[in-house]
């Protein structure tokens, strides 16, 4: 359900039907700069605005279907702006990133193929996944750099951090253990640049607060 099925709806309801505002993207450069919320509840994920505008309900359906492409979630059958994550849990930081990306890129926006460049090295970057009881992902580096092994642990750590994941050995997984390609390849970008992408939320959530503040809701905490 959309904002033009439902024309009088206030913030307090869009929480109590589809939970709390995990990531508020205040301008969608694809359609009108709406400001587009992505909202979970159990373990569906809902992408809604409060816009009216003529076609809303296309684009928010086009988002939902780049969460399914671009972070291999599962449409939630008979809606047409809800998803979920094939594991039953909801991942509060990749999913941040997701929204991002499903709305701030063009609509034709492909998921990343292959490996990415290391910012602070020749290296390029990739990902492995092995099953030991849980799927455990493993950062590997093509190139040769002086400080190669620094920069696998670097990309590590950024992973936990950004992955909400936790330290596996010398890998990570998540905490459900199940295979997350997708979040994967989503996260990489930003685990490998741990400075930039901090300076990046800080941005983005100041600029959340300011948004959600004249929506009359308190951001997420």
């Amino acid at each position: 359900m959309t904002e033009a099925e439902t024309p009088h709806i206030r913030a307090v309801d869009v929480i109590e039907r589809y939970g709390r505002c995990l990531e508020l993207v205040t301008m969608d450069p694809n359609f009108h700069e709406i400001t587009v919320g992505l909202y979970v509840k159990d373990d569906v994920a809902t992408a809604w605005t409060f816009s009216r505008m003529p076609g809303v309900e296309d684009r928010i359906a086009q988002i939902r279907g780049q969460l399914v492409r671009l972070g291999g979630m599962e449409p939630v059958e008979g809606m047409r702006n809800q998803a979920r994550l094939p594991c039953g849990q909801i991942h509060d930081q990749p999913l941040r990133f997701l929204i991002r990306q499903a709305v701030e890129k063009p609509p034709d926006h492909a998921p990343p193929e292959g490996r990415v460049k290391d910012l602070r090295s020749g290296l390029m970057l990739g990902f492995e996944a092995e099953e030991d009881g849980r799927w455990v992902y493993r950062i590997t580096a093509e190139g040769e750099a002086r400080n190669k092994s620094m920069r696998l642990r670097a990309a590590t750590n950024g992973l936990v951090r950004y992955g909400q994941m936790q330290k596996a050995g010398d890998g990570a997984s998540f905490e459900c253990g199940y295979r997350h390609d997708a979040l994967i390849s989503l996260v990489l970008p930003y685990a490998r640049n741990v400075t930039g992408t901090q300076d990046m939320l800080e941005t983005d959530a100041l600029r959340g607060q300011m948004t959600t503040g004249t929506l009359g809701f308190s951001p997420p905490t």
